[in-house]
């Protein structure tokens, strides 16, 4: 299961329309951003952008505490996917 690679200690966000509800529930709160963060940090590219779009992780990415790795990723996804946005 996708959710528990990055909920794995927080058993009630493992149902995916608990967490869509909780998402659009919390839109723009820190908790938002903690679990944006949980999902760049720990989740799959293409699991990620099921939740957040490009740009709302490029306009929020000072925000995140992300381990150098992930760091490097998403800065490259960024670039990558916002330059094929303005296409």
């Amino acid at each position: 299961m996708k959710l528990q690679a990055i909920f794995w200690d927080y058993p009630k966000f493992l149902d995916e329309q608990y967490l869509n509800e909780f998402i659009k529930k919390n839109k723009n709160s820190d908790l938002y951003f903690w679990i944006m963060n949980r999902f760049l940090e720990h989740a799959r590219v293409v699991d990620t952008f099921q939740f957040f779009n490009i740009s709302e992780i490029s306009s929020n990415f000072h925000k995140f505490k992300l381990t150098n790795y992930s760091l490097k990723k998403w800065k490259r996804l960024i670039e990558v996917y916002s330059d094929s946005q303005r296409r």
